[in-house]
């Protein structure tokens, strides 16, 4: 049962019209009093909440009330409802304790899908407690550490939920992944995953990107194009690294997010999207808000649930997994026989910082067994082609060369491996003809006849 707490009857009439024809019981309360006197004898399983009463627009009266029902209900999710120019006062609610805010006029697909979210996720929904998990399909996470663990248990519980969600963690974790999971372990795996990079995308492109543009909407505009946002509907977006996106992107942004629509550029009508949102970012979000960079009101939508990907360092245990999938990875890529790598290698490589994470590790691994040819790699195998990036000086230093250096020795052996075909030289180092040409040039290295 969900009570509804707002003095104008009209709103009290049209949400629980809109919450009884999506099969909810509904009760409705007009002032603080009724509201508290309701929540002293009832548990409901969620509450929406009006902030402002007696005809004041502040909002004290709605955040004292919020508090007083966490007094006696602090299990029971509150959404907060207030105007569109009000939303710092929602934020204030979400600091104390509220679940989530939408704002009026609302949209009641993204009303119904907050709603049944928070339920969901504060554990009372019948589904939740008869548990209904997810289970992440097979993929391409590997790893058994103990974090690592957690962090597709907490994948398995909310995937199946509408939730947004942050993933965090430092570059090369594997954040895009996580967020792979979460969208295939959900009702909306047959839908698509569209993936966004926000640090690749300039103020001026950003709302042709994202919610697209139709034919002579600006010079360039020669074709109608369909936006990122509208790619996803009834799937997941993926908003990669968006601690780089600027302020005025951010505003932007977070209308969409608040109420699932958007405008197309040279289209004046708005359109009605259905997706979930996923983001992720090396950086400190919270840091970035005190410091006045990121908006508030958008950090809290993003952040709904938040997921921590640990660092390489932190899952020691799953290096050895990792240097075997790499291996067999690259045997598969490149037609190489079976290699081995020996004891003293996976010790040398537990004891590097490896701030680059899995994407490093896999770089290193990739890289001398290409360059050095062997079917056994040993630690010194791994020394020769070591780079290391200044993080610490207090750490232990490691054989360190030039990338010019490494770059030279992995053409050289990849014109062992295949002599002159160019394409499949240029397959093995991953790089374009072009830039093979260009590289053979620079090294005055000559083909084989």
């Amino acid at each position: 049962m969900i009570l509804i707490c707002d003095d104008d009857a009209t709103v009290r009439t049209s949400l629980t019209l809109v919450l009884k024809r999506a099969g909810y019981a509904v009760e409705a309360a007009s002032t603080p009093r009724e509201v508290i006197g309701f929540v002293r004898q009832n548990c409901p399983e969620l509450i929406l909440m009006d902030m402002n009463y007696s005809n004041t627009t502040t909002g004290e009266e709605g955040l004292q009330l919020l508090a007083e029902v966490r007094v006696f209900r602090p299990e029971v999710p509150v959404i907060l409802i207030t105007a569109w120019g009000s939303i710092d006062l929602a934020v204030r609610g979400i600091k104390a304790g509220a679940f989530d805010f939408v704002t009026k006029p609302w949209n009641n697909l993204m009303l119904l899908h907050t709603i049944r979210t928070a339920i969901e996720l504060s554990g009372q929904g019948q589904e939740i407690k008869k548990g209904s998990t997810a289970i992440i399909p097979q993929g391409r996470i590997i790893g058994r550490s103990p974090l690592l663990m957690q962090v597709l248990e907490t994948v398995n519980r909310i995937a199946h939920t509408h939730a947004s969600v942050l993933i965090t963690g430092e570059s090369g974790t594997g954040k895009e992944l996580i967020a792979e999971a979460i969208h295939e372990a959900s009702q909306r795996r047959e839908k698509p995953f569209v993936k966004v990079n926000l640090g690749g995308i300039s103020q001026s492109l950003f709302e042709s990107e994202m919610f697209g543009h139709r034919q002579g909407a600006f010079t360039d505009a020669r074709h109608d194009r369909v936006g990122r946002f509208e790619m996803a509907h009834k799937g997941t977006i993926f908003l990669d690294e968006i601690g780089e996106l600027d302020l005025v992107c951010q505003v932007k942004l977070l209308r969409v997010l608040q109420d699932q629509t958007f405008e197309v550029l040279g289209d004046s009508r708005p359109r009605q999207v259905d997706t979930r949102i996923i983001s992720a970012t090396n950086r400190n979000l919270a840091e970035m808000v005190t410091r006045g960079t990121f908006r508030e009101d958008l950090f809290y939508r993003v952040n709904l649930i938040s997921i921590r990907v640990p660092a390489l360092r932190e899952r020691l245990d799953d290096l050895p997994l990792l240097v075997e999938h790499f291996v067999r990875q690259q045997a598969r890529q490149n037609g190489i026989d079976e290699v081995e790598i020996a004891p003293d290698a996976y010790t040398f490589l537990r004891k590097l910082p490896f701030p680059g994470n899995i994407r490093e590790l896999k770089n290193l691994v990739d890289r001398t067994i290409l360059v050095s040819g062997k079917k056994r790699i040993t630690e010194q195998d791994f020394k020769d082609q070591y780079v290391e990036i200044p993080v610490n000086p207090e750490r232990e230093q490691y054989s360190v060369q030039s990338l010019e250096r490494v770059e030279r020795n992995m053409i050289r052996k990849a014109i062992e491996l295949y002599g002159s075909n160019l394409s499949k030289i240029a397959t093995a180092l991953g790089v374009s003809r072009q830039t093979l040409y260009r590289r053979l040039e620079k090294y005055d290295i000559k083909l084989p006849e």
